[in-house]
């Protein structure tokens, strides 16, 4: 694949709750999820367009199918795209909407494909094609949960992606790898990925780890998360004030304190 992505420097800002900075040279451009923006200097200008501007020639109906996809997952129709159209270097920020950890990813190092799970991705140099893959497995379809849909990335350029919590990434030289099937962040082009059933019915219903797992084998790196936003919704939701107005959950005999403080 020949060079097409927009070269871009980037920084990391902050530690639990980060956001990436990047920079523009006049002329260059970063597509970004829609809502992901922090701040951008002045010069660059930005505008909200179906596709991710990877392929100029693709025409309209090619625009609208990938669009389709993209709403089918749950994704917004459009794109926003950050263009540099000022003198001089400019910098635009990007951060998601839960704490969390930042991956860069060098798409021409990592064979220029990677697979992330839905919602995680963030950003990209301009050229990268993002796509929407649906899981042919019917392990991975029907029973993933979040693995069933994933977005695919193409491109020799950077790109980001956000997840939950704290990040490792796994080099797999062939073995298999059994994950929490929220706690994957992504996986290069040379992973094999899929969903299987946790064995014994004891370990199904009383384990708490859920009822399937996600395996990953083959050749390439992994990015798992630790805290994934939908357990983290779930803790939330848990231990949210019931109705009626009683608390629930830790910290109950501080809560019924603060009721008394405040007159309920």
């Amino acid at each position: 694949m020949e060079m097409r992505c927009h070269e871009i420097d980037y920084r990391i800002i902050g530690e639990s709750m980060q956001m990436v900075e990047v920079e523009l040279d006049p002329g260059e451009a970063v597509i970004a999820e829609a809502g992901a923006m922090n701040y951008i200097e002045d010069g660059i200008q930005f505008e909200a367009k179906m596709g991710d501007g990877s392929d100029v020639e693709q025409g309209f109906m090619g625009k609208l199918f990938s669009a389709g996809k993209r709403m089918i997952s749950g994704e917004s129709l459009f794109m926003t795209h950050f263009t540099n159209r000022g003198m001089g270097k400019k910098h635009a920020a990007f951060a998601a909407p839960f704490p969390g950890t930042i991956v860069p990813l060098n798409m021409a190092q990592l064979g220029q494909s990677v697979y992330l799970q839905k919602d995680s991705f963030l950003c990209a140099a301009l050229g990268t094609k993002v796509d929407i893959a649906f899981q042919r497995k019917l392990g991975a379809g029907f029973f993933g949960g979040e693995g069933f849909i994933l977005e695919h990335l193409q491109g020799d350029g950077m790109a980001f992606a956000h997840a939950g919590g704290t990040v490792i990434e796994k080099e797999l030289r062939g073995e298999t790898l059994r994950v929490d099937t929220g706690c994957v962040v992504g996986f290069t082009g040379g992973i094999d990925f899929d969903i299987e059933r946790v064995k014994g019915l004891k370990s199904m219903f009383f384990g708490g780890e859920g009822l399937f797992l996600a395996t990953l084998s083959g050749h390439g790196k992994v990015w798992i998360q630790s805290l994934p936003f939908s357990r983290l919704a779930d803790r939330v939701i848990e231990h949210a004030p019931q109705m009626g107005g009683q608390r629930q959950g830790e910290g109950s005999i501080l809560g019924s304190l603060g009721d008394l403080i405040d007159g309920d």
